[in-house]
């Protein structure tokens, strides 16, 4: 009897498919905005050659006070925006010229705010064991950077994935001995 009752066990977590057993997932970079948009808006009231590091402060653009804000040199802008020799000083925007122009007294912020969220669905055997595997991610990912010299803001450039909507269905034929492989390789190859 307790065969049979283990067997009708399976056999319903495997053809209900059972969601909410699978793990989800997340991710969010703390920030004073709680959606791309308010995250946009309030990167809207900057304005280069008006806007100063205090006007910054009070729209929650503060590396000392908001988390997750990234501070960058006149050497990170240069690396960022002169990546290699083809790309001339001259093709740069007027404030990012004149950042590298100050070097020691420019700086930049950079703003990485985002909530993401994954969610695996699908048959619960099916992903256990490595057969198959369903997620879903939604969110929001917003960038921006903001370049100063001495307080005052001399460019700006924002980006992101306002709504993030993304599927993945990953099958693997062999299950758990899918990529079996790279661990025999791994304990047969000779130390260097």
């Amino acid at each position: 009897m307790k065969k049979r009752l283990l067997f009708l066990l399976i056999a319903a977590l495997m053809s209900s498919g059972c969601g909410s057993m699978l793990p989800s997932a997340k991710q969010t970079t703390v920030s004073p905005w709680k959606s791309f948009e308010d995250a946009k808006s309030a990167f809207d009231k900057i304005t280069p050659y008006t806007t100063n590091a205090d006007e910054m402060r009070a729209l929650g653009f503060d590396p000392f006070t908001s988390p997750n804000i990234r501070i960058l040199t006149y050497l990170d802008i240069m690396n960022k925006f002169l990546p290699n020799p083809s790309i001339k000083m001259e093709d740069l925007d007027e404030g990012i010229q004149a950042c590298i122009a100050a070097k020691a007294n420019c700086r930049a912020y950079e703003f990485l705010p985002k909530i993401v969220r994954s969610k695996r669905y699908g048959n619960v055997l099916l992903d256990l064991f490595n057969f198959r595997r369903k997620t879903k991610e939604s969110g929001w990912r917003f960038q921006a950077l903001v370049v100063l010299i001495d307080n005052t803001v001399v460019y700006k450039l924002s980006g992101g994935e306002p709504i993030i909507n993304q599927e993945r269905d990953t099958k693997n034929p062999l299950g758990p001995l899918q990529n079996a492989g790279d661990l025999l390789s791994g304990a047969v190859r000779p130390d260097l």
